[in-house]
């Protein structure tokens, strides 16, 4: 895999974790030093500054065993064939072992589905794993079942030309104005830092979500709000929506008490539509919304 950098950056691995959402910034790291990523041909540090014109070269190195262990853990397979795989998530459902969640996970259910068929580029911990959606996440996902597979859709995942993510999410609180673009930068919390933030740049790394009203509860004042995203940002919707101070129902970490108690994030990956990484093929998939979205979508128009 080779990227053309376009403009100056000041760290090679900030550059590249910008660029590889499917790759943590301390696996680009060891990469960097065990040369697999060179610039122009050549050694780097993880610190290199990079400018205009520079040559990335990356190589994954050759698949190890997985420390995950298979599990046998129903999915929920929209489609699948050699390549590819996506699946509808159900909320509380985490996708890859993490400390607190060693087994369980996504990544454990997949290695028993796809008896260890899957991409290792994401390593030995997320395997497969081409992007997330959080625990209290439901909805569409893809994963890799091959190397080819996952560098295609990666670079879909980074470009955003051919790549589509609609979801859908209830408010506490009606956006205004009803329909509109947020841009921000967002980055760790300055304060707590299992949160993220709106931060002012340089900080932070570009986010943009396209976000609508599709139905709002004047009663209530709770919106059914269908969002576009633009970038992959951890926690992205959440944090966009709480910065116009209408956070998502059922949030525990952005969100604030309701009345109308509600038992999970009612944040929902509704539709995904990519180009299929090797053939090419236009494809679309939707998750239907969960019976906890009921009382809004009843009132609201959408197909």
């Amino acid at each position: 895999m080779h990227i053309h950098v376009s403009e100056k950056h000041d760290r090679l691995d900030a550059f590249l974790a910008s660029h590889l959402s499917e790759l943590s910034r301390s696996r680009i790291q060891t990469l960097i030093r065990e040369q697999y990523i060179l610039l122009n041909e050549k050694p780097a540090k993880p610190r290199d500054t990079i400018k205009a014109g520079d040559q990335i070269s990356i190589a994954i190195p050759e698949a190890v065993p997985a420390q995950a262990q298979p599990q046998d853990i129903p999915l929920n397979i929209i489609y699948e064939d050699e390549h590819i795989l996506v699946l509808n998530k159900d909320h509380g459902v985490v996708v890859h072992p993490a400390p607190g969640n060693p087994d369980g996970t996504l990544v454990n259910a997949l290695l028993h589905h796809c008896k260890g068929q899957l991409s290792r580029i994401g390593g030995v911990e997320r395997p497969g794993i081409v992007h997330r959606l959080d625990k209290d996440t439901s909805g569409c996902l893809v994963v890799a079942k091959t190397d080819p597979a996952h560098q295609g859709l990666v670079t879909q995942f980074s470009e955003r030309s051919t790549m589509e993510k609609l979801y859908l999410a209830v408010t506490h609180g009606l956006p205004k104005p009803e329909k509109d673009t947020i841009f921000t930068h967002i980055g760790r919390h300055p304060v707590n830092r299992q949160k993220m933030a709106v931060v002012n740049p340089p900080g932070g790394k570009t986010a943009i979500t396209d976000y609508e009203i599709l139905y709002k509860d004047i009663a209530t004042q709770t919106a059914l709000v269908l969002c576009h995203l633009h970038t992959g940002r951890t926690h992205q919707i959440r944090v966009h929506l709480h910065h116009k101070g209408t956070s998502i129902l059922g949030d525990p970490i952005y969100g604030k008490k309701h009345s109308l108690p509600t038992p999970r994030l009612l944040l929902h990956a509704w539709k995904l539509s990519f180009d299929h990484p090797v053939s090419a093929e236009k494809m679309s998939f939707m998750s239907p919304p969960p019976i906890d979205f009921q009382p809004w979508l009843e009132n609201a128009s959408i197909s």
